[in-house]
């Protein structure tokens, strides 16, 4: 089933104005981390602020499976230097290998299930190079961020640059035998008083499992991040970073 959250235009017309991409702390770090690569492939790119600034002076490749979203990212400023594709993580194959495989913003989290969770490393060992690296992130399931989620901690006034004032606020719910959250987004336009809503599910995968599925796909792990600011991942840490290679 489609995720309205980035299917539907109107609702990806958010995307931007939620994340502020260009002042967060995995895209200063993916930065750093392109450096020395010659060319990057951005599974589940989005509006495409990271391909793009990262588009420079190497080859760069944008995949998401949502439509609204790439129409916005094609549209953006040097969007040209980026070659942008509708394709899923799960069973995409270019026939081309990368210096660098990323796959931000938490995006591994859409993978539900083990066998999507399987598949989508398959598919970043597919595509990296001899002596590229990957990286991706994924929410540590022990800190149960989704208890922050509700109405009441979420809640938000935004500026949208078309619809004015916006109230913005979201619900989680967590199933105990499958281990996914639901969570519910919710804009209301003041002006208007109309609603844009959408229900999105998100798995939260633990670190035993995470590193007995990455060395099944043929990779290794150089690093474990605890956060985007480049620290060691330790108990308590609220993100699971993996930064790593070819086995």
């Amino acid at each position: 089933m489609e995720d309205r959250l980035y299917h539907d235009p109107a609702l990806a017309d958010f995307y931007d104005l939620e994340n502020g991409w260009d002042r967060s702390e995995d895209f200063t770090f993916c930065q750093a981390l392109a450096a020395e690569a010659d060319s990057v492939l951005d599974l589940g790119c989005g509006t495409g602020e990271l391909a793009v600034a990262l588009s420079g002076n190497r080859m760069v490749v944008g995949v998401d499976p949502a439509p609204a979203m790439l129409e916005i990212a094609r549209a953006k400023p040097g969007a040209a230097r980026v070659e942008f594709i509708e394709g899923d993580a799960r069973t995409l194959r270019l026939g081309r290998r990368f210096a660098l495989v990323m796959l931000t913003g938490h995006a591994f989290q859409v993978f539900l299930t083990q066998e999507d969770r399987r598949a989508a490393l398959a598919t970043i060992a597919a595509h990296l190079a001899p002596g590229g690296r990957f990286i991706f992130d994924s929410r540590e399931p022990a800190c149960r961020e989704w208890e922050e989620w509700g109405p009441d901690e979420s809640r938000r006034r935004l500026a949208h640059p078309r619809f004015g004032a916006v109230q913005a606020w979201n619900d989680a719910a967590f199933d105990d035998e499958t281990g996914v959250v639901t969570y519910e987004t919710h804009y209301e336009i003041e002006q208007t008083g109309q609603r844009l809503s959408a229900a999105s599910r998100i798995a939260f995968p633990t670190r035993e499992e995470l590193e007995r599925l990455i060395v099944e796909a043929g990779l290794r792990v150089e690093r474990w991040y605890g956060d985007w600011q480049g620290t060691a991942w330790t108990p308590g840490a609220r993100e699971l970073i993996p930064l790593g290679t070819l086995a």
